[in-house]
């Protein structure tokens, strides 16, 4: 055995090295679309729409077709997963089929987004009919988004002592009161966390918008559920695949409306849970 002190000296240095492999990569990319794409940041360019042949204008409809599938997401993702988390957490016995349901939640997370995809254009464009539209991408980054906000509720929810739960039942309070009343509210910080993680991630995807809802240019914003949408992950797609002669500075710049529009969600998870931390007393 080598001497403790050097042995941990490397270690961290190790640990050190590990960190700054991957944060430098990504500072310099960062860089790199930040120095490009503040170009393109004008008022004209976050307000108008995509003009000739997108190679001038802006990016408005596809902003807001980004936020109307993360709202729609949120609609149909936020309530089932609570839902969800909460029975199994609070009511479910402990048995090879609740087993077998958390098993089988952790595997649905890690599907590739492009299987995603193609359910949704089975399940919503074709079976259902809806078409392809705002309700069937909606609904398909809602099934993506599902087993992360379900985890992550039920981290929050476990992450409640089961002392509260005890006193609560002690007091006469019966199980759906002591989950809303003592559970729940302890429990926002993690539910929330996690739910705008999982957000964030619906609004940065391509692949199961592709076929669901995503258009390659539209001159009207959405009226209906039932009609296609610009997003910003498809779009900058288009831009650097599909479009010939685009400056570069609006290829940079959509990325970078992208990348901010993700930031603020996790800024803003970050600050609910620091809000709601501090109202624990525990």
């Amino acid at each position: 055995m080598g001497n403790p002190r050097t042995m941990q000296k490397v270690i961290f240095f190790l640990l050190g090295a590990a960190t700054v492999a991957v944060i430098v990569p990504v500072a310099l990319i960062f860089m790199l679309i930040l120095v490009h794409g503040l170009q393109a940041i004008t008022p004209e360019f976050i307000f108008s729409a995509p003009r000739a042949g997108m190679t001038s204008g802006g990016i408005f409809p596809a902003i807001v077709g980004t936020l109307y599938l993360v709202l729609g997401t949120a609609v149909f993702s936020l309530p089932l997963g609570i839902l969800a988390a909460i029975y199994l957490t609070e009511y479910a016995q402990e048995n090879w089929l609740t087993r077998l349901i958390d098993i089988a939640i952790i595997n649905l997370a890690g599907v590739p987004s492009i299987v995603y995809g193609l359910f949704g254009v089975g399940l919503f464009v074709m079976l259902l009919n809806f078409g392809t539209s705002i309700l069937s991408g909606s609904l398909t980054l809602s099934i993506m988004t599902l087993p992360v906000i379900i985890t992550a509720s039920k981290e929050a929810l476990n992450s409640v002592p089961k002392s509260f739960r005890e006193v609560s039942y002690s007091l006469g309070a019966s199980r759906w009161q002591t989950v809303r009343n003592v559970v729940l509210p302890n429990a926002i910080p993690g539910i929330m966390t996690g739910t705008i993680l999982g957000l964030s991630r619906a609004a940065g995807e391509t692949a199961p918008i592709l076929f669901t809802v995503a258009a390659f240019y539209l001159p009207f914003l959405p009226r209906s559920v039932y009609d296609q949408v610009m997003a910003l992950p498809y779009h900058i797609y288009v831009l650097s695949t599909q479009v010939p002669n685009v400056p570069v500075k609006i290829q940079y710049g959509t990325v970078l409306v992208l990348i901010l529009i993700v930031f603020i969600m996790n800024i803003s998870a970050a600050l609910i849970r620091a809000k709601f931390r501090k109202r624990k007393m525990w």
